[in-house]
């Protein structure tokens, strides 16, 4: 996400349900999750759960102090099947073509428009994903004030839709995942 980091340090993960965030998301054991500005793990390491050491999980985050932690909370935990990875997700990244079942990006999406890098990672997404793979998107219902961005950085499902459909993804269910986000799951035509 460049040079500045948006929100770094801060995760939506204690903000929502997680039962119904990863019921939407469908995870099966041996999938392939990409967790696309990871910051600490969180939804990293939960993914990582579901999957199994059969799947594998990328974790990508610009922030360095949150990849390492993350690396830490994994050596601990004796979690051997998630990548930290230390790159900008405006970027190409490490990861060869096709090869991710799930990308996910929890509330870094409004970030990447607001610096104009979204239409770079989601030609990374496009790349990265199984043909029937699945691109998750959390962000924060469109309302003033906390928490989140300002109203006016926050995208609704209708305008995250329409900023994703030019890159050939379509929706194919959104639902709310606490009192102040909601998961859309797209594909791609």
């Amino acid at each position: 996400m460049g040079h500045d980091l948006h929100g770094a340090g801060r995760s939506s993960f204690d903000l929502i349900d997680a039962e119904l965030l990863f019921s939407g998301l469908a995870l099966r054991p041996g999938s392939t999750f990409l967790d696309l500005g990871c910051g600490r793990g969180n939804y990293a390491i939960a993914a990582a759960e579901l999957i199994g050491e059969a799947g594998h999980v990328y974790a990508v985050d610009a922030w360095e102090e949150g990849i390492e932690q993350l690396k830490s909370a994994l050596k601990d935990r004796g979690i051997r099947h998630v990548s930290p990875i230390l790159a900008d997700i405006g970027q190409r990244l490490p990861l060869e073509d096709h090869s991710i079942d799930v990308c996910f990006a929890a509330t870094v999406f409004h970030d990447l428009v607001r610096e104009n890098v979204h239409h770079q990672a989601l030609l990374e997404v496009k790349r990265t994903l199984k043909k029937d793979g699945s691109l998750a998107v959390v962000e924060f219902k469109k309302f003033a004030g906390r928490p989140g961005p300002a109203i006016e950085v926050k995208l609704s499902p209708g305008e995250l839709a329409a900023i994703l459909a030019p890159h050939g993804f379509f929706s194919r269910a959104s639902t709310e995942i606490g009192p102040h986000n909601y998961l859309t799951i797209f594909g791609l035509l």
